[in-house]
């Protein structure tokens, strides 16, 4: 396929210093603990017409089941790490804000650029932005927030040409999608089919330094 540039952005408070991102290929001089930094660098290669697949560290969608005992049960994959408790919660909430302020404001620069969440519609596209959940879990993460962002793009590009036969968590039926309603509130989508649409997981499989 065409040049890809990826980038992940760690979630977390920004103010406590707990968000970072990476990118591949790697921009040395650029603030990597800065949410404006990372729009700079998404919006500058989509407007130069390079694909962009952004992943955010943080759950992007989750299982409604049917019956209320199974509502907050971790998503299949997920393990003892669910969503819905411990680090997966916190960043699910943070990220409610974060991501949505991200593309908002990716949007603002680029409005005309088109976001996608399905990898053949993707790849079949001239250009636009490829939207994407990273799992980092604790055997995977490194020194800084920037570090495990960095390790989720790794994970992404090995898992290259098709990222969709390494996703990790299967969404089994009805789920909620988050990203689908940070992409219909930030403008790059009126189509409602996508608070139905999961994204894939990408999660680095080898511990750090193994």
């Amino acid at each position: 396929m065409a040049q890809i540039a990826i980038c992940c952005a760690d979630i977390g408070s920004v103010r406590r210093g707990k968000f970072g991102w990476a990118s591949y290929p790697e921009v040395a001089d650029a603030d990597h603990v800065s949410p404006r930094s990372l729009v700079r660098y998404v919006a500058e290669r989509l407007e130069a017409n390079v694909k962009v697949a952004l992943g955010f560290e943080c759950p992007l969608w989750v299982p409604v089941a049917d019956e209320p005992s199974d509502l907050t049960k971790a998503r299949h994959g997920e393990g003892n790490r669910a969503w819905s408790a411990g680090a997966g919660a916190g960043s699910l909430a943070t990220g409610l804000t974060e991501v949505a302020w991200i593309l908002d404001r990716i949007h603002h620069e680029v409005p005309r650029a088109e976001s996608f969440l399905d990898w053949e519609d993707f790849k079949a596209a001239a250009n636009g932005l490829f939207i994407w959940e990273a799992f980092v879990t604790a055997d995977a993460k490194r020194e800084s927030h920037k570090d495990d962002a960095q390790a989720a793009v790794e994970a992404f590009r090995d898992a290259l040409p098709d990222p969709s036969l390494s996703n990790a968590l299967a969404a089994m039926g009805r789920i909620r999608s988050l990203i689908g309603g940070a992409l219909l509130w930030s403008g790059w989508t009126k189509d409602l089919e996508k608070l139905d649409e999961p994204s894939i997981v990408i999660k680095p499989q080898e511990p750090y330094g193994a």
